[in-house]
């Protein structure tokens, strides 16, 4: 017998809950909720506000559980809802103040280096991620951290896929242009190399 993909477990949840299932609702949340924080969490400015916005996107599952459409990944759906109360979020706000993107209170990507580094440079990693304009940095964030594959985050993002491809390899290049300095300084890797593996 096929093993039950993510996809078919989604599925079998979501029918539960258009069902009024509170107990697979509960579980979707469970499946999710770490997820959506991983991304959201780097798109605004405090904890807070990202489990306020994720919270909120759970809502809208439940809300308007009876028009998901089973031809398509329950993950776009839900990780579309999520960056566009996010991307709300962020416009009424740029209407009252100024945004600084770097601005992140500790919710900074955590990557993985393979490799012993100087203990500065993670949080300078950290930091480059946190300064990328939003549709690289959400492109980045949904391909190299959430390690979606490009169909999906295109059909998250609403763009074609080469230009997801394209916002992909650009961030990885603006983030190679602002850690290189910093790796050179520390002489933590050969000229050759501008980013531990684990990052591209």
């Amino acid at each position: 017998m096929a093993k039950e993909t993510e996809k078919d477990l989604d599925f079998k949840i979501m029918r539960s809950i258009q069902k009024g299932d509170m107990v697979a609702f509960n579980s979707m949340v469970d499946r999710y909720k770490d997820r959506l924080m991983n991304v959201i969490g780097r798109m605004l400015s405090s904890v807070e506000e990202a489990e306020d916005i994720v919270q909120e996107t759970f809502v809208r599952v439940y809300q308007h559980r009876q028009s998901f459409n089973f031809e398509h990944c329950f993950s776009t759906w839900i990780y579309t809802i999520a960056l566009n109360l996010a991307r709300n979020e962020l416009r009424k706000r740029k209407k009252f103040k100024h945004y600084d993107i770097t601005e992140m209170n500790g919710n900074e990507i955590e990557l993985a280096v393979e490799m012993k580094l100087p203990s500065r440079l993670p949080e300078a990693i950290k930091s480059a991620v946190s300064t990328l304009p939003d549709k690289y940095k959400i492109a980045f964030i949904l391909r190299d951290v959430q390690e979606l594959p490009y169909e999906e985050v295109a059909k998250i993002l609403s763009v074609p896929l080469g230009t997801v491809k394209s916002r992909v390899n650009r961030a990885r290049m603006m983030l190679r242009e602002k850690l290189q300095p910093k790796l050179e300084s520390y002489n933590a890797l050969s000229k050759s190399t501008l980013l531990p593996v684990s990052i591209l």
